[in-house]
């Protein structure tokens, strides 16, 4: 069966999830290793089924609905669709505020 949309991971997504995986595996390499296959497994169900996730309420109370997210908890997996592609875009703690790491994260892109 072929994949309808094709998943791809930004780079700040990537190393999202590179700084996650290094701080748990700091503890327990064991549970690092699930967390990583859990969150990789979760986006990788995107291929077919990419309208799952809920929009980003934080983003939707502001009127933005291009942005969904996916829950791994703790973490939420941000992503927008674009035609037949999905971009991941950010993996965060959920026990942050998501608005002032977005915020931080635009104004780092301005500069």
């Amino acid at each position: 069966m072929k994949k309808a949309y094709d998943v791809r991971w930004s780079e700040t997504s990537e190393k999202d999830l590179t700084d996650i995986i290094e701080y748990i595996a700091g503890d327990s390499p064991a549970h690092a290793y699930e967390v990583f296959k859990k969150i990789k497994q979760k986006t990788s169900n995107l291929h077919t089924f990419p309208d799952r996730g809920r929009i980003v309420p934080e983003l939707q109370d502001q009127g933005i609905t291009l942005y969904r997210e996916l829950i791994v908890s703790p973490w939420r997996i941000i992503y927008r669709i674009s035609e037949r592609k999905v971009y991941v875009l950010s993996v965060l703690d959920a026990r942050r505020n998501v608005e002032d790491i977005l915020l931080r994260r635009m104004i780092g892109m301005k500069l």
